[in-house]
Protein backbone atom coordinates (compact mmCIF):
# COMPACT_ATOMS: atom_id res chain seq x y z
CA UNK A 1 0.00 0.00 0.00
CA UNK A 2 2.97 2.05 1.37
CA UNK A 3 4.59 1.75 -2.53
CA UNK A 4 1.20 2.45 -4.55
CA UNK A 5 0.74 6.33 -2.04
CA UNK A 6 4.51 6.61 -3.38
CA UNK A 7 3.85 5.88 -6.94
CA UNK A 8 1.00 8.27 -7.09
CA UNK A 9 2.68 11.04 -5.55
CA UNK A 10 5.86 11.18 -7.91
CA UNK A 11 2.91 11.19 -10.54
CA UNK A 12 0.90 14.44 -9.59
CA UNK A 13 4.59 16.04 -8.60
CA UNK A 14 5.61 15.20 -12.34
CA UNK A 15 2.32 16.27 -13.83
CA UNK A 16 2.55 19.20 -11.55
CA UNK A 17 6.05 19.82 -13.46
CA UNK A 18 4.49 19.52 -16.61
CA UNK A 19 2.35 22.46 -16.00
CA UNK A 20 4.54 25.16 -15.18
CA UNK A 21 7.51 24.00 -18.31
CA UNK A 22 3.81 24.19 -20.91
CA UNK A 23 3.42 27.76 -18.79
CA UNK A 24 6.95 28.76 -18.95
CA UNK A 25 6.48 27.96 -22.75
CA UNK A 26 3.58 30.45 -23.33
CA UNK A 27 5.99 33.29 -21.49
CA UNK A 28 9.39 32.61 -23.09
CA UNK A 29 11.37 29.45 -24.37
CA UNK A 30 14.73 30.27 -22.41
CA UNK A 31 13.02 30.51 -19.33
CA UNK A 32 11.18 27.27 -19.78
CA UNK A 33 14.22 25.30 -20.16
CA UNK A 34 15.48 26.40 -16.96
CA UNK A 35 12.56 25.96 -15.07
CA UNK A 36 12.90 22.13 -16.72
CA UNK A 37 16.63 21.79 -14.95
CA UNK A 38 15.26 23.35 -11.57
CA UNK A 39 14.26 20.12 -9.23
CA UNK A 40 10.39 19.38 -9.32
CA UNK A 41 10.21 20.01 -5.87
CA UNK A 42 10.81 23.90 -6.60
CA UNK A 43 7.62 25.86 -5.20
CA UNK A 44 5.03 27.35 -7.89
CA UNK A 45 5.90 30.70 -7.40
CA UNK A 46 9.59 30.30 -8.64
CA UNK A 47 8.12 29.60 -12.00
CA UNK A 48 5.79 32.32 -11.48
CA UNK A 49 8.55 34.63 -11.00
CA UNK A 50 10.51 33.11 -14.44
CA UNK A 51 6.92 33.41 -16.16
CA UNK A 52 7.56 37.05 -15.31
CA UNK A 53 11.21 36.98 -16.51
CA UNK A 54 10.17 35.38 -19.23
CA UNK A 55 7.87 38.18 -19.80
CA UNK A 56 10.33 40.50 -19.80
CA UNK A 57 13.29 38.84 -22.10
CA UNK A 58 10.29 38.21 -24.59
CA UNK A 59 9.38 41.75 -24.25
CA UNK A 60 13.83 42.88 -25.01
CA UNK A 61 14.21 40.79 -27.65
CA UNK A 62 11.10 42.22 -29.47
CA UNK A 63 12.14 45.87 -29.11
CA UNK A 64 15.88 44.74 -29.57
CA UNK A 65 14.52 43.26 -33.23
CA UNK A 66 12.56 45.45 -34.09
CA UNK A 67 15.42 48.39 -33.90
CA UNK A 68 17.35 46.31 -35.89
CA UNK A 69 14.70 46.17 -39.02
CA UNK A 70 13.80 49.89 -38.91
CA UNK A 71 17.36 51.02 -38.65
CA UNK A 72 18.76 51.37 -42.75
CA UNK A 73 21.86 52.37 -41.67
CA UNK A 74 24.16 54.37 -44.16
CA UNK A 75 23.72 54.15 -47.76
CA UNK A 76 25.61 51.33 -49.29
CA UNK A 77 27.11 52.80 -52.79
CA UNK A 78 27.11 49.56 -54.56
CA UNK A 79 24.29 50.19 -57.57
CA UNK A 80 26.69 51.87 -59.99
CA UNK A 81 25.76 53.86 -63.02
CA UNK A 82 21.89 55.23 -63.17
CA UNK A 83 21.54 55.11 -66.94
CA UNK A 84 18.94 57.62 -68.20
CA UNK A 85 17.22 61.37 -67.22
CA UNK A 86 16.09 61.53 -63.85
CA UNK A 87 13.98 63.86 -62.02
CA UNK A 88 13.17 64.24 -58.00
CA UNK A 89 9.91 65.28 -56.97
CA UNK A 90 9.09 63.92 -53.91
CA UNK A 91 11.30 62.37 -50.86
CA UNK A 92 10.64 58.93 -52.37
CA UNK A 93 12.48 59.80 -55.66
CA UNK A 94 15.61 60.76 -53.32
CA UNK A 95 15.19 56.86 -52.01
CA UNK A 96 14.96 55.69 -55.31
CA UNK A 97 19.00 57.10 -56.38
CA UNK A 98 20.28 56.09 -53.21
CA UNK A 99 23.34 54.10 -53.68
CA UNK A 100 23.59 55.25 -57.15
CA UNK A 101 27.41 56.08 -57.79
CA UNK A 102 27.24 57.87 -61.31
CA UNK A 103 24.21 58.98 -63.68
CA UNK A 104 24.35 59.18 -67.47
CA UNK A 105 21.66 61.63 -68.23
CA UNK A 106 20.51 64.78 -66.43
CA UNK A 107 19.57 65.10 -62.54
CA UNK A 108 16.50 67.50 -61.92
CA UNK A 109 15.82 68.34 -58.03
CA UNK A 110 12.68 69.64 -57.99
CA UNK A 111 10.79 69.22 -54.88
CA UNK A 112 8.59 71.11 -52.45
CA UNK A 113 8.62 68.58 -48.89
CA UNK A 114 12.66 67.71 -49.79
CA UNK A 115 14.70 68.92 -46.79
CA UNK A 116 17.75 66.69 -47.06
CA UNK A 117 19.29 64.79 -49.60
CA UNK A 118 21.94 62.88 -47.82
CA UNK A 119 20.45 59.84 -49.61
CA UNK A 120 22.44 60.92 -52.61
CA UNK A 121 25.71 60.77 -51.02
CA UNK A 122 27.40 58.16 -53.34
CA UNK A 123 26.87 60.13 -56.32
CA UNK A 124 30.26 61.34 -57.47
CA UNK A 125 29.09 62.39 -61.74
CA UNK A 126 26.22 63.65 -63.44
CA UNK A 127 26.58 63.16 -67.03
CA UNK A 128 24.18 65.69 -68.22
CA UNK A 129 22.86 68.75 -66.42
CA UNK A 130 22.32 69.59 -62.93
CA UNK A 131 19.18 71.69 -62.11
CA UNK A 132 18.38 72.45 -58.48
CA UNK A 133 15.26 74.54 -58.67
CA UNK A 134 12.29 75.79 -56.99
CA UNK A 135 13.02 73.56 -53.55
CA UNK A 136 11.94 75.62 -50.90
CA UNK A 137 12.47 73.59 -47.79
CA UNK A 138 15.75 72.83 -48.84
CA UNK A 139 18.50 74.58 -46.26
CA UNK A 140 22.03 73.02 -48.06
CA UNK A 141 23.26 70.67 -50.27
CA UNK A 142 25.35 68.36 -48.10
CA UNK A 143 23.96 65.41 -50.15
CA UNK A 144 25.33 66.14 -53.19
CA UNK A 145 29.07 66.64 -51.82
CA UNK A 146 30.47 63.50 -53.50
CA UNK A 147 29.73 64.85 -57.06
CA UNK A 148 33.31 66.24 -58.63
CA UNK A 149 32.09 66.71 -62.15
CA UNK A 150 28.69 67.89 -63.73
CA UNK A 151 28.65 67.23 -67.64
CA UNK A 152 26.31 69.96 -68.60
CA UNK A 153 24.72 73.33 -67.15
CA UNK A 154 24.72 73.79 -63.29
CA UNK A 155 21.91 75.90 -62.27
CA UNK A 156 20.82 76.58 -58.68
CA UNK A 157 17.81 78.85 -58.80
CA UNK A 158 14.53 79.55 -56.44
CA UNK A 159 15.43 77.93 -53.85
CA UNK A 160 14.38 79.84 -50.82
CA UNK A 161 15.47 78.42 -47.47
CA UNK A 162 18.95 77.15 -49.12
CA UNK A 163 21.56 79.46 -47.51
CA UNK A 164 25.18 77.92 -48.84
CA UNK A 165 26.71 75.79 -51.23
CA UNK A 166 28.55 74.15 -49.82
CA UNK A 167 27.19 70.91 -51.31
CA UNK A 168 28.94 71.55 -54.06
CA UNK A 169 32.24 72.03 -52.93
CA UNK A 170 33.75 68.78 -54.84
CA UNK A 171 32.37 69.68 -58.33
CA UNK A 172 36.59 71.11 -59.47
CA UNK A 173 38.07 72.55 -62.57
CA UNK A 174 36.21 73.07 -65.51
CA UNK A 175 32.26 73.62 -66.25
CA UNK A 176 31.46 72.96 -69.98
CA UNK A 177 27.64 74.50 -69.79
CA UNK A 178 26.20 77.23 -68.28
CA UNK A 179 26.33 78.26 -64.37
CA UNK A 180 22.82 80.13 -63.22
CA UNK A 181 22.66 81.29 -59.65
CA UNK A 182 19.32 82.88 -58.96
CA UNK A 183 16.56 83.68 -57.02
CA UNK A 184 17.66 82.48 -53.89
CA UNK A 185 15.97 84.31 -51.49
CA UNK A 186 18.48 83.46 -48.71
CA UNK A 187 21.59 82.50 -49.94
CA UNK A 188 24.56 84.58 -48.57
CA UNK A 189 27.37 83.36 -49.99
CA UNK A 190 28.78 80.91 -52.95
CA UNK A 191 31.98 79.47 -51.23
CA UNK A 192 30.91 75.91 -52.21
CA UNK A 193 32.35 76.76 -55.35
CA UNK A 194 35.49 77.82 -55.03
CA UNK A 195 37.25 74.72 -56.64
CA UNK A 196 35.56 75.68 -60.46
CA UNK A 197 38.01 77.16 -62.22
CA UNK A 198 36.09 78.27 -65.68
CA UNK A 199 32.43 78.38 -67.60
CA UNK A 200 32.14 77.27 -70.70
CA UNK A 201 28.81 78.98 -71.69
CA UNK A 202 27.70 81.91 -69.66
CA UNK A 203 27.83 82.64 -65.47
CA UNK A 204 24.30 84.39 -64.40
CA UNK A 205 24.25 85.64 -61.01
CA UNK A 206 20.66 86.88 -60.47
CA UNK A 207 18.10 88.27 -57.69
CA UNK A 208 20.09 86.77 -55.11
CA UNK A 209 18.67 89.32 -52.54
CA UNK A 210 21.37 88.04 -49.37
CA UNK A 211 24.08 87.42 -51.82
CA UNK A 212 26.86 89.92 -50.24
CA UNK A 213 30.00 88.64 -52.05
CA UNK A 214 31.25 86.64 -54.56
CA UNK A 215 34.51 84.93 -52.79
CA UNK A 216 33.18 81.41 -54.07
CA UNK A 217 34.20 82.30 -57.73
CA UNK A 218 37.75 82.99 -57.01
CA UNK A 219 39.23 80.11 -58.92
CA UNK A 220 37.12 81.00 -62.36
CA UNK A 221 40.22 82.51 -64.85
CA UNK A 222 37.30 82.48 -67.60
CA UNK A 223 33.66 82.23 -69.22
CA UNK A 224 33.14 81.47 -72.15
CA UNK A 225 30.10 83.12 -72.95
CA UNK A 226 28.30 86.16 -71.08
CA UNK A 227 28.95 87.32 -67.43
CA UNK A 228 25.88 88.84 -65.69
CA UNK A 229 25.59 89.96 -62.03
CA UNK A 230 22.07 91.52 -62.25
CA UNK A 231 19.36 92.92 -59.22
CA UNK A 232 21.62 91.34 -56.32
CA UNK A 233 20.63 93.57 -53.45
CA UNK A 234 23.39 93.33 -50.50
CA UNK A 235 26.23 92.59 -53.12
CA UNK A 236 28.68 95.41 -52.75
CA UNK A 237 31.48 94.34 -54.35
CA UNK A 238 33.16 91.97 -57.00
CA UNK A 239 36.21 90.60 -55.54
CA UNK A 240 35.00 86.87 -55.68
CA UNK A 241 36.56 87.17 -59.61
CA UNK A 242 39.52 88.44 -58.71
CA UNK A 243 40.98 85.93 -60.92
CA UNK A 244 38.95 86.63 -63.87
CA UNK A 245 41.16 87.54 -67.03
CA UNK A 246 38.81 87.51 -70.08
CA UNK A 247 34.84 87.44 -70.73
CA UNK A 248 33.79 85.30 -74.34
CA UNK A 249 30.27 87.38 -74.65
CA UNK A 250 28.70 90.19 -72.79
CA UNK A 251 29.67 91.68 -69.51
CA UNK A 252 26.84 92.97 -67.83
CA UNK A 253 26.90 94.50 -64.25
CA UNK A 254 23.73 95.67 -63.68
CA UNK A 255 20.36 96.70 -60.95
CA UNK A 256 22.51 96.04 -57.60
CA UNK A 257 21.68 98.90 -55.36
CA UNK A 258 24.93 98.14 -52.99
CA UNK A 259 27.62 97.75 -55.25
CA UNK A 260 30.42 100.43 -54.49
CA UNK A 261 33.61 99.13 -56.50
CA UNK A 262 34.36 96.90 -58.84
CA UNK A 263 38.13 96.62 -58.01
CA UNK A 264 37.57 92.87 -58.02
CA UNK A 265 38.26 92.76 -61.48
CA UNK A 266 41.10 94.01 -61.81
CA UNK A 267 43.05 91.35 -64.12
CA UNK A 268 40.04 91.24 -66.75
CA UNK A 269 41.56 92.28 -70.36
CA UNK A 270 38.71 91.35 -72.52
CA UNK A 271 35.16 91.38 -73.23
CA UNK A 272 33.96 89.56 -75.94
CA UNK A 273 30.83 91.45 -77.07
CA UNK A 274 29.51 94.11 -75.28
CA UNK A 275 29.96 95.89 -71.47
CA UNK A 276 27.47 97.38 -69.99
CA UNK A 277 27.64 98.89 -66.40
CA UNK A 278 24.16 100.95 -65.63
CA UNK A 279 22.14 101.40 -62.71
CA UNK A 280 24.30 100.48 -60.15
CA UNK A 281 23.62 103.79 -57.46
CA UNK A 282 26.39 103.32 -55.08
CA UNK A 283 29.06 102.64 -58.02
CA UNK A 284 31.49 105.38 -57.10
CA UNK A 285 34.59 104.38 -59.93
CA UNK A 286 35.65 101.90 -62.30
CA UNK A 287 39.27 101.24 -61.02
CA UNK A 288 38.53 97.60 -61.52
CA UNK A 289 38.61 97.67 -65.28
CA UNK A 290 41.69 99.52 -65.32
CA UNK A 291 43.19 96.48 -66.88
CA UNK A 292 40.84 96.05 -69.78
CA UNK A 293 41.97 96.95 -73.22
CA UNK A 294 39.64 95.10 -75.88
CA UNK A 295 36.00 95.27 -75.77
CA UNK A 296 34.54 94.04 -79.03
CA UNK A 297 31.21 95.04 -79.17
CA UNK A 298 29.17 98.33 -77.33
CA UNK A 299 30.50 99.97 -74.43
CA UNK A 300 26.87 101.11 -72.58
CA UNK A 301 27.60 103.03 -68.97
CA UNK A 302 24.33 104.70 -68.49
CA UNK A 303 22.07 105.63 -64.78
CA UNK A 304 25.05 105.32 -62.40
CA UNK A 305 23.69 107.84 -60.38
CA UNK A 306 26.85 109.14 -58.58
CA UNK A 307 29.99 107.81 -61.08
CA UNK A 308 31.46 110.43 -62.68
CA UNK A 309 31.67 110.69 -66.01
CA UNK A 310 35.21 110.81 -66.14
CA UNK A 311 36.16 107.12 -64.79
CA UNK A 312 33.84 106.48 -68.53
CA UNK A 313 36.63 108.54 -69.97
CA UNK A 314 39.10 106.78 -68.58
CA UNK A 315 38.11 103.55 -69.40
CA UNK A 316 37.91 104.51 -73.04
CA UNK A 317 41.34 106.18 -73.22
CA UNK A 318 43.09 102.85 -72.12
CA UNK A 319 40.85 100.20 -74.93
CA UNK A 320 43.35 99.28 -77.93
CA UNK A 321 40.65 97.15 -79.61
CA UNK A 322 37.00 98.27 -79.75
CA UNK A 323 34.08 99.49 -78.74
CA UNK A 324 31.93 99.79 -81.85
CA UNK A 325 29.17 101.52 -80.49
CA UNK A 326 29.34 103.98 -77.11
CA UNK A 327 26.56 105.27 -75.07
CA UNK A 328 27.11 107.03 -71.62
CA UNK A 329 24.28 109.24 -69.81
CA UNK A 330 23.12 109.95 -66.59
CA UNK A 331 25.60 109.83 -64.79
CA UNK A 332 27.54 111.76 -62.42
CA UNK A 333 28.03 115.54 -64.40
CA UNK A 334 31.38 116.10 -63.47
CA UNK A 335 34.24 118.59 -65.68
CA UNK A 336 36.88 115.65 -65.94
CA UNK A 337 40.43 118.03 -65.84
CA UNK A 338 42.27 117.18 -67.52
CA UNK A 339 39.84 115.98 -70.29
CA UNK A 340 40.39 112.60 -71.50
CA UNK A 341 40.93 112.17 -74.98
CA UNK A 342 38.01 109.79 -75.45
CA UNK A 343 35.65 111.69 -73.47
CA UNK A 344 32.17 111.71 -75.18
Amino acid sequence: MRYLLLMALATVLVCSGCSNVASSIDGGATDSDTDTDTDADTDADTDTDSDSDSDTDTDTDTDTDTDTDTDTGPVECNLGEYSGDFEIHTPSDVTTLAGYTSKSGYLLICCASCTDLSELICLTSVGGFLNIWNNPTLTDLTGLSGITSVGGHLGISENDALTNLDGLSGITGSLDGHLWIDDNAALTNLDGLSALTSVGWYLRIEFNAALTNLDGLSGITSVGGDLQIWNNAALTNLDGLSALTSVGGDLAIQFNPALTNVDGMSVLTSVGMNLSIYDNPALTNLNGLSGITSVGLGLYIPNNSILPDCEVCDLLDQLTTGPTSISVHDNLDDACTPVPDNCP
